[in-house]
Formats: C-alpha cells, structure tokens, sequence
C-alpha cells in the first residue's frame, strides 16, 4: 500500500464538467444545479477507502437531503486491477449502500481534470460551483484508532449550505495512488 497525499487543487477553481457512465452504463454529468457539490474520487480496492466506506454511504445520505449532488468516481486503470471493474463498482455501492452515482472514468480524463491523485479524494463545491475545499474525510486512517465520522468533509459542506467560509485548515486527503493506465500519468506529480 502506497499512501499519496491529495495534489490540493485552487480553491476558488470551477468544478471541471464530465459526463461519465455508471456500472449500469447511465451517463451521469455535474448537475446543472445544487446547493453545493461533493466529487469524490473512490475505488473498491483500496484499503484507505475499505477503511471509510460506510461514512461515504452515512454522507451520501445525509447530505442528498440537503440539496447536496454528490458523485463517486473511479479513475482506476482495470487492467491493473480488475476487482476495480464497473461490475465490481456495482456489487461495493449495492453492498454498502452508497445513494449516490458511482461513475467509471475510464480515460482517467476526468481525474487528471481534477489533479485527483488518491483514493480518497475529496472536493466541495459551491452553488457556483467553485470549490471550497479539498482534502480529507477525517484524521481516521487503517492505521490509528481514530473514529470515522467525516468531520473534515461535513465541515465543508455545512459551511458550504450555511454560507459560511470553508474551513481555513485543509488537510490533504491521503490514501492509495490513482492506478493509472501506461502512458496516462498526470505532470503534477
């Protein structure tokens, strides 16, 4: 297991448009509108993500409710690894419940759009869509006892849908590398 930190996109950065299928092969694009955005970069195989994903699931949840358009995407090269493929996304958001469109970016076009570079990774937008926050869900790793509740992450979005200013500490996400495709490695490593 490699840990990565998360490349820290600008904040203030407009939220990079894609159009991406799900397992079921349903585009599913950023929605025109919402009271904020929440994109987050996820795989199935990743032991940082295995660690968290039933408070993906509790945030999919709780923050659709509010008017939140949240998606999961998976840049992950499947040839590298299979347990990754669009029928195995499938099989993990049945299984942990995740409400939420769990989109395949094949090209891996839209990770490099977001300078996306673990799994984890986590970015909050705006009703104008400009981003807000970018980092991690909590201080919980596979390797502490701290707990997974996602305080990181809901603090960017309550402060996103009370119209307050995101959190002024941003620590980076950190999780496994984005496995990328021969020929498809990013320039802001």
């Amino acid at each position: 297991m490699v840990a990565v930190e998360s490349q820290m996109l600008a904040l203030g950065t407009e939220a990079p448009a894609f159009s991406l299928p799900d397992p079921e092969g349903q585009q599913h694009s950023l929605a025109d509108e919402a009271s904020a955005f929440l994109v987050m970069f996820i795989c199935n195989h990743c032991p940082f993500v295995k660690h968290v994903r039933e408070e993906l699931a509790r945030i999919g949840r709780d923050y659709a409710a509010r008017g939140v358009a949240i998606y999961a995407i998976n840049s992950n090269d499947i040839n590298k690894h299979p347990s990754d493929s669009p029928d195995n996304m499938k099989i993990e958001a049945e299984t942990w419940g995740y409400t939420f469109p769990y989109l395949f970016d094949e090209s891996q076009q839209v990770a490099q759009a977001y300078r996306a570079a673990c799994t984890p990774d986590f970015y909050v937008f705006d009703a104008d869509k400009r981003l807000t926050y970018r980092g991690q869900l909590d201080d919980s790793r596979p390797s502490n006892a701290r707990p997974v509740d996602g305080h990181d992450l809901r603090a960017a979005l309550d402060a996103v849908l009370e119209s307050n200013p995101p959190p002024s500490e941003q620590k980076p996400s950190i999780g496994c590398n984005i496995k990328w495709a021969p020929g498809n490695e990013p320039d802001y490593f």
